[in-house]
């Protein structure tokens, strides 16, 4: 299995949640107010001078949009603003909404007890140099560079991993220094920070890894696909993360869940969609009612491909389920299982989503969408750019699941079944078919919609064609190097 991973506390992303929170339009005035509390707590326990700084500073301050404090000054730009503030907050940020209050005398005071900390780790890392090895030196630097991450100091917090890492010569610390490295990335919202070293994790772990950190990049991979909008990639990684999951430094089991369900209906096929959503074990435990969760619990789930087909319930006149949390069931009983308790989450819209996209309910399906963009795309910080695209591609894929059925479907038949009215219909399935993605064209005359199935004994015979064009292209350049090379050794 291998050691227990290292520097996994610090950190912590579930602040930049916070953060986005105090500045997301779409937040309830009560969840702000948590939020604040949380984050102003964090400051003050983790004595997180440089975060302070960079949030609510009154000159350049990410979160102070007015020049609160001492010194009165004009909002900074968000081009202007420290690089990844973009990421960090909700962009369609409704203005004079909030500002994060500045105190001089408590960044004062933080800044004192943090210089004192440094002062310690100074003395003990000499102290390691004069009369301890190597190994206790790299400790004595491990520890500030977990003091960087946990008060908030990004670029000394990745210059310090990075001096650990050149001097680290176990692959396990080397591979959890880089997991360290992807989170303070991914907590400032810098993305090519964050590519950059996913991929030097994988190489890294493709090296010799151990199962256990295997397990743990995938999530870290899948997470970073899901921000770049990479929902087909991220999907595969996500839900096989579901049933091995142990990376809670990175997100809770709820969150790992939302996320996976919502990139699993957006990119998989319908036949995948059913096999590893639909009918997933860990998903049917959490999503489902009663006797799918106990069905689930007992491996009935995976019978045989018609386990689960029960009868979809309305998502619209479905009685509301208690908010409730997601659990690890592969984690119970491990050392590496979460210590605190997860917030709870209602998943109801989120299971009347895939319910009903699977069973084609599509009034209720849009009525479910509807609910998962103000209940989750809304509120995570992850999914929040993303949401427009997210509710437009399955609008989309409710579209072409109905049309593929059918030659010809009724105008007005086909806006009754998503409870729409004719003209949004009309109005949405055009945009659809300018831009390609749906084979059909819309009579308004005789009020139908007729599709244009594509001829695929013709589109098979001229993908032959274009691809042995390309292999011929191929064979005759490699000839013509061939031939070059042996005129050279003549």
């Amino acid at each position: 299995m291998g050691s227990d991973p290292q520097y996994a506390k610090y950190p912590n992303l579930s602040l930049a949640q916070d953060i986005f929170t105090l500045t997301n339009p779409s937040s309830t005035q009560s969840l702000r107010q948590t939020s604040l509390q949380k984050l102003q707590n964090a400051i003050s326990e983790h004595k997180m001078a440089p975060l302070y700084r960079y949030l609510a500073h009154p000159a350049d301050g990410i979160l102070n949009a007015s020049g609160e404090g001492t010194a009165r000054k004009t909002a900074v730009p968000a081009s202007r603003k420290p690089n990844g503030a973009a990421s960090m907050v909700a962009r369609r940020r409704s203005s004079g909404t909030f500002n994060f209050p500045w105190d001089d005398a408590l960044y004062e005071k933080l800044k004192a007890e943090n210089e004192e900390e440094l002062e310690t780790f100074q003395k003990e890392e000499e102290d390691a140099e004069e009369k301890a090895g190597e190994t206790e030196v790299q400790a004595a630097k491990g520890k500030r560079a977990e003091f960087w991450a946990r008060v908030g100091d990004k670029e000394k917090a990745l210059a310090s991993y990075e001096a650990v890492f050149e001097k680290t010569g176990i692959l396990g610390t080397k591979i959890d220094l880089v997991l360290a490295i992807i989170r303070i990335g991914i907590f400032f919202g810098d993305r090519l920070g964050v590519k950059k070293n996913v991929d030097r994790a994988k190489s890294l772990v493709e090296s010799g890894g151990d199962w256990d950190r295997r397990n743990r990049l995938k999530a870290y991979q899948g997470l970073h696909l899901l921000t770049t909008r990479s929902y087909t990639l991220a999907a595969p990684l996500l839900l096989d993360s579901l049933s091995t999951f142990t990376s809670y430094e990175l997100c809770s089991y709820s969150s790992l869940v939302v996320y996976s369900v919502l990139a699993g209906s957006v990119s998989l096929k319908r036949v995948d969609f059913k096999t590893k959503v639909v009918d997933a074990p860990e998903i049917r435990a959490i999503l489902g009612d009663g006797e799918e969760k106990l069905s689930a619990l007992s491996g009935a789930a995976a019978a045989g491909p018609g386990a689960g087909d029960e009868e979809m319930k309305d998502a619209s006149s479905a009685t509301p389920k208690q908010a409730s949390t997601a659990v690890n069931l592969t984690a119970l009983g491990s050392s590496t299982a979460p210590q605190e308790a997860e917030a709870p989450v209602d998943f109801t819209p989120l299971a009347g989503l895939k319910r009903s996209l699977y069973d084609g309910n599509y009034q209720s399906f849009f009525l479910a969408l509807a609910a998962v963009e103000e209940n989750f795309l809304s509120q995570d910080r992850y999914l929040y750019e993303h949401k427009g695209w997210f509710v437009r591609e399955m609008r989309l894929r409710g579209y072409q699941q109905l049309l593929q059925s059918y030659r010809v479907v009724g105008l007005g038949s086909m806006a009754h079944d998503f409870g729409v009215s004719v003209d949004f219909l009309d109005r949405d399935l055009a945009k659809f078919i300018a831009a390609d993605r749906i084979p059909c064209t819309i009579d308004r005359v005789n009020k139908i919609i007729e599709t244009n199935r594509p001829d695929d004994k013709n589109k098979q015979y001229a993908d032959v064609v274009k691809q042995g064009d390309g292999l011929i292209t191929k064979l005759q350049k490699y000839g013509q190097a061939v031939r070059l090379r042996g005129s050279e050794r003549g």
